[in-house]
């Protein structure tokens, strides 16, 4: 991946963010508890896990960077809904996505060619580099933000 790749990664991933407080704009009680389908995750749940996989993310990469081959644990997504109260408001989790996003994003406009090229290991995947890390999560939160358009299109 050359520089303006991962520029254009780190944009992206900075705005995740606004992604999803634009699609949350204006939603009412029963368009964040809409599923869009069964089984699948209403947008209250998807706040709850961008803040969750944001603060688990912001970590990942903080050990590829500050370890040396750190092993990256992988955690079950679904057992996280079921287990963490993902009910609850979704202020707190929405402002914790949010300041992960700010401070990781800080990080990322700082690192060295060295540290773009650090690696550790993933429980799950293997190989688990820097880059890979971006690449990742730069879509991910844009990603959600579609979903919880769909369900709130669908519960209109």
């Amino acid at each position: 991946m050359d520089a303006n790749e991962r520029r254009e990664l780190v944009n992206k991933y900075k705005e995740g963010y606004q992604a999803v407080a634009d699609a949350l704009h204006g939603i009412t009680e029963q368009q964040l508890d809409a599923r869009p389908a069964p089984g699948k995750w209403s947008p209250r749940e998807i706040v709850h896990h961008l803040a969750d996989s944001e603060m688990t993310a912001a970590i990942r990469l903080r050990r590829l960077i500050a370890e040396d081959r750190p092993a990256i644990v992988g955690y079950d997504q679904e057992e996280y809904a079921r287990r963490l109260y993902y009910d609850r408001p979704i202020e707190p989790s929405l402002a914790a996505f949010h300041a992960a996003r700010l401070s990781t994003g800080a990080l990322l406009d700082r690192l060295t060619e060295q540290e773009w090229a650090r690696e550790g290991t993933h429980t799950e995947v293997g190989r688990y580099t820097v880059e890979g890390w971006l690449k990742i999560y730069a879509g991910h939160a844009h990603g959600h933000a579609e979903q919880i358009r769909r369900a709130r299109a669908g519960a209109r």
